[in-house]
C-alpha cells in the first residue's frame, strides 16, 4: 500500500505578524505606564513616592493598574512569541523566551489575584513568591537572549546585558528601602523592565523591516 507522500513547507518569517506584535509590546508598556499615571491622580490620598504600585492595585480604584497589568503582561507574551517566531539559536535564546513566556504569566497572576503581600491571610498568599520569580526572570531572560541578538545587532546585544546587569544591582536594594521611598524606587525598576521589552522589540521590528 503507498503512503501519502509528505511535502515538507519551508517555514517563512511574517513582516507584519512580527511589527505588529513588537508594535503592540511597546504599546502595552506605554498603557501600563499610563494607568499607573492615572491612577496616581484619581486614588485619594496616595503618595506615588511612598506607595507601590500594588497599593495602587488594591480598592476601589484598582481596576485601572489591572488594566496595566493586563497590558504588559500581554507584552511579555508578545517578546515570547517574536522570539519563538523568529528564533535566533542556542539554548540560551530558547530558555530566553520560556522566561519571557513565564514573566507574562506571573504578571497577570500578580493582577489577577489582587493580593499584595499584605495581612491578608485568606488562602495562600504568594504575591511575594511572584515577586521574587519576577525578578530572577527579569535579570536572567534578556541575559540569555543577548548572545542571539548580537548576531542580528551587536547594539541590542550590548544593550540587553547592560540592562540585566542595571537590573541584578538595581532590583535587590528595593527590598531594604524605607518605606518612604520604596514607590518611585520600584517605578524606576519598571522602566528598566519597559526597557528591556523596548530593546527587543525594536530589534524584532527592524527584523521584519528589512525582510
Amino acid at each position: 500500500m503507498q503512503h501519502p507522500q509528505t511535502h515538507p513547507h519551508r517555514a517563512t518569517q511574517q513582516p507584519r505578524l512580527m511589527r505588529a506584535l513588537a508594535g503592540y509590546a511597546v504599546l502595552g508598556c506605554v498603557i501600563f505606564g499610563l494607568s499607573i499615571l492615572i491612577a496616581d491622580w484619581i486614588v485619594p490620598d496616595h503618595d506615588w513616592i511612598a506607595d507601590t504600585i500594588s497599593d495602587l492595585g488594591a480598592g476601589k480604584y484598582e481596576y485601572i493598574v489591572d488594566i496595566g497589568i493586563y497590558a504588559f503582561s500581554a507584552s511579555l507574551i508578545a517578546i515570547a512569541l517574536l522570539a519563538a517566531h523568529h528564533h535566533l539559536g542556542g539554548t540560551g535564546w530558547s530558555a530566553g523566551l520560556v522566561a519571557f513566556a513565564i514573566l507574562g504569566l506571573i504578571v497577570f497572576l500578580v493582577g489577577a489575584r489582587n493580593e499584595y503581600g499584605d495581612s491578608d491571610q485568606d488562602g495562600v498568599v504568594i504575591h511575594r513568591y511572584l515577586v521574587y520569580a519576577l525578578g530572577l526572570l527579569m535579570a536572567a531572560a534578556p541575559a540569555l537572549m543577548a548572545h542571539g541578538a548580537r548576531q542580528v545587532s551587536p547594539a541590542h546585544g550590548r544593550a540587553l546585558i547592560v540592562l540585566s546587569v542595571l537590573w541584578c544591582l538595581s532590583a535587590p536594594v528595593f527590598f531594604f528601602l524605607p518605606t518612604s521611598v520604596d514607590g518611585l524606587y520600584e517605578r524606576a525598576l519598571g522602566l528598566i523592565a519597559f526597557a528591556v521589552v523596548g530593546t527587543l522589540a525594536h530589534l524584532f521590528y527592524a527584523v521584519a523591516r528589512d525582510q
